[in-house]
């Protein structure tokens, strides 16, 4: 029962959090013709659009020109020595941004569903009280509920690190300096995306790793040639190493490892993974569970424990992609309308926008062993494509696993120049069960990256 002394205005569907998942199932419902209301704190448009993959790959795209333009020389071209301004390359960030927070406002509206900001919480089963960012007070219960507040920057538990106040994957983007040091903890995805990035634009990085090398969950072979290309545009690795403790003092950061060592920066980028946000919404009052590190409990039907109450996207504990969060929506409105869509067998893509870009998907050699399957391993190096000697980007490693008894592609993991948008032919390769004969045999356009897939396949390496 709902204890409030507002009027409970009942919807078809209530969705709080603004997220791709989230914003798309009202947008489609509203459209329907049914009541909708979402409820945002303030992100318009979701994580992704505002302090995720839209600003930093639009950073990206400024740091890959500003290496293009080091080697225009090798292109015919003098330029000059390209320097970074940090007011123009902010317009630039927030230029696209808010094109993109604009397109989605007027979307909502026009959609027609009830777009709300303020903050939401639990108080009754699918009954959310909300408080307005205009002081007011609303109390909302749907018939379908939808929880989709995404994730946080998590600050890891390291003596210090929090009182030097350091930046993060969100804060970073404010680009308030180029800092002449920059170290970034944490060799993963989005860490070694801005040190990359950094590096590009002036700063001298240095990433400390806890393991013995980087991106962990890939094959050595391409995690080290990455490595090595990192490492050839100025990037300082450190790993099996330990943060002991962080101490700021007049501007300037210590960061002390384990072993005595200490390295020393203008600025700390704290790159240690992300949390649910969660917290503030009272759960509990409507029925649903978390697990132990606070990410809603859901089956594969992205259902949690309480009824017609759904949660999508990062705060599911979903792989934290966007297209990913875009599928949890295809699943969730299949469902509330009475389907059996699951999440089970997804085929997941990613992709790592360092220079080489590495895209990945499906298995990688170790996993395809470890199932024990016969398989065939394809390597091709990227100056073997005639398309990346055209573009001068001859660095990077094409890699393919193969299943021998079907002839089927099980994984492959493309570290190159375009790698993200040939990979789309992969997977695609792998939906239809085709066998690899029919991408080593096939007819593809002259130069193109994608071309290299003839010559993958036909690059045995067992």
């Amino acid at each position: 029962m709902v204890v409030t002394d507002h009027v409970v205005e009942d919807v078809d569907l209530l969705v709080v959090g603004g997220g791709k998942a989230g914003k798309t199932l009202a947008m489609d419902t509203a459209r329907a013709g049914r009541r909708v209301v979402m409820v945002e704190r303030g992100m318009i448009g979701g994580t992704c659009i505002n302090v995720a993959c839209i600003p930093t790959k639009s950073l990206v795209t400024s740091a890959r020109l500003a290496r293009s333009a080091g080697r225009a020389e090798s292109l015919g071209l003098r330029l000059g020595t390209a320097e970074v301004d940090l007011g123009l390359l902010r317009s630039h960030k927030e230029d696209v941004v808010s094109g993109m927070v604009e397109l989605n406002h007027r979307q909502f509206l026009e959609s027609g569903m009830d777009f709300v900001l303020g903050t939401a919480r639990f108080v009754a089963e699918r009954t959310v009280e909300i408080d307005l960012h205009d002081g007011g007070r609303r109390v909302v219960r749907g018939a379908d509920v939808v929880i989709n507040t995404g994730t946080r920057p998590h600050i890891a538990a390291v003596p210090g690190l929090a009182e030097a106040q350091p930046l993060t994957s969100e804060s970073i983007m404010d680009l308030r300096r180029i800092p002449e040091r920059l170290v970034v903890l944490g060799g993963g995805y989005v860490g070694l995306e801005f040190a990359h990035m950094f590096a590009a634009f002036g700063s001298r990085v240095t990433v400390l790793e806890r393991g013995p090398r980087l991106l962990p969950r890939e094959d050595a072979d391409i995690a080290l040639a990455l490595t090595e290309y990192l490492q050839q545009d100025g990037v300082a690795l450190i790993t099996n190493t330990t943060v002991k403790e962080v101490v700021s003092e007049r501007g300037t950061v210590r960061v002390l490892l384990e072993d005595g060592s200490v390295v020393t920066a203008d600025d700390v980028l704290a790159a240690t993974g992300r949390e649910p946000v969660t917290d503030g919404l009272d759960l509990e009052a409507a029925g649903v569970r978390t697990d132990e590190r606070g990410f809603v409990r859901v089956d594969d039907r992205l259902a949690t424990d309480a009824p017609h109450t759904w949660a999508v996207g990062d705060v599911a504990g979903s792989p934290q992609f966007t297209h990913v969060s875009l599928d949890d929506y295809r699943i969730v409105k299949a469902n509330i309308d009475g389907g059996t869509r699951s999440t089970a067998g997804r085929l997941i893509p990613w992709n790592l926008f360092t220079d080489p870009e590495l895209a990945r998907v499906g298995l990688t050699e170790e996993q395809a062993r470890a199932t024990g399957r016969a398989i065939r391993v394809a390597k091709l190096p990227v100056k073997a494509i005639p398309r990346a000697r055209t573009l001068r980007e001859t660095r990077g490693l094409w890699k393919a696993v193969v299943d021998r008894d079907s002839e089927q592609i099980l994984g492959a993991a493309l570290l190159g120049p375009e790698s993200a948008e040939v990979l789309s032919v992969l997977q695609t390769a792998m939906w239809a069960q085709m066998p690899f004969t029919r991408l080593r045999d096939g007819i593809i356009a002259h130069p193109t990256m994608a071309e290299g897939l003839n010559a993958l396949f036909a690059s045995w390496v067992d």
